[in-house]
C-alpha cells in the first residue's frame, strides 16, 4: 500500500532511490541516460576501450531505481594494471532530475562495497579528481601507468583496497573481463564472416 502525502507536503516527499543490479531490461534507459550526461563522445574516450566487447564485473553492474524508472548508473570491468589484476570504474551517470541528491554517492558506497566484499583489491578510473578523492582515488597510484589512448593524466586516479596492492603497477592497462559474445560478433569484422 502506498501512502500519499497531502496536499502541498507531496512536493518534498519523493520515493525512495534503491540500488540494485543492473538488469537486461534495464538496457535501453541506461544508454540513454549515458547519452544525456555524457553524449555521443563518450565512444571516442580512452577508458571506453577497455570496455568494448566486454563484460562488466560480475556483481558490479548497478542501477539507482527511483520505482520503476533507472536514474543512475555504475559499471566495474576487470582490468591488468600494468601486471596487477583491478577494476575499472565507470561510467557512472545520475538522471539530471536526481543530481544533488546523493544517488551518485550512494552507486559509489554500494560499488566499492562490493568490490571490497568480492575480493578486489584496487580500482581506477578516469574522472574528476575532486569528486572522487573523498572516496579515497589519488593520481598517486597511478603515476607509472598508462591507457591505451590519450587521458588527462589529472583525472586518471587509483584506489588501493588494500594497502600496497597497486605498488608494483606498472604500464599499460589492459581489459581482462570477459568477453561479450553478442557485441563481440556483431564488431565490424566479424558482420559479414560466413
Amino acid at each position: 500500500m502506498q501512502i500519499q502525502a497531502p496536499g502541498a507536503l507531496q512536493a518534498f516527499v519523493t520515493p525512495a532511490i534503491h540500488i540494485v543490479d543492473e538488469s537486461a531490461a534495464d538496457v535501453h534507459a541506461r544508454e540513454s541516460l549515458l547519452d544525456e550526461a555524457f553524449g555521443a563522445a563518450r565512444f571516442e574516450k580512452t577508458a571506453q576501450r577497455l570496455r568494448d566487447s566486454r563484460l562488466p564485473a560480475p556483481g558490479l553492474a548497478l542501477a539507482a531505481k527511483d520505482g520503476d524508472a533507472l536514474v543512475g548508473t555504475l559499471r566495474m570491468w576487470s582490468i591488468e594494471a600494468g601486471g596487477v589484476p583491478a577494476l575499472l570504474l565507470g561510467p557512472l551517470a545520475v538522471a539530471k532530475s536526481c543530481r544533488s541528491r546523493g544517488v551518485g554517492r550512494r552507486l559509489m558506497a554500494e560499488a566499492l562495497f562490493r568490490a571490497f566484499v568480492a575480493g578486489h583489491k584496487a580500482i581506477l578510473l578516469v574522472g574528476d579528481a575532486p569528486y572522487y578523492e573523498p572516496f579515497g582515488f589519488t593520481r598517486r597510484h597511478t603515476v607509472d601507468l598508462s591507457l591505451p589512448g590519450p587521458v588527462d593524466e589529472g583525472r586518471f586516479l587509483g584506489l588501493e583496497i588494500e594497502k600496497g596492492a597497486l605498488t608494483e603497477a606498472k604500464g599499460l592497462v589492459k581489459a581482462t573481463g570477459a568477453l561479450d559474445l553478442l557485441a563481440h560478433r556483431s564488431a565490424p569484422e566479424y558482420r559479414y564472416a560466413a
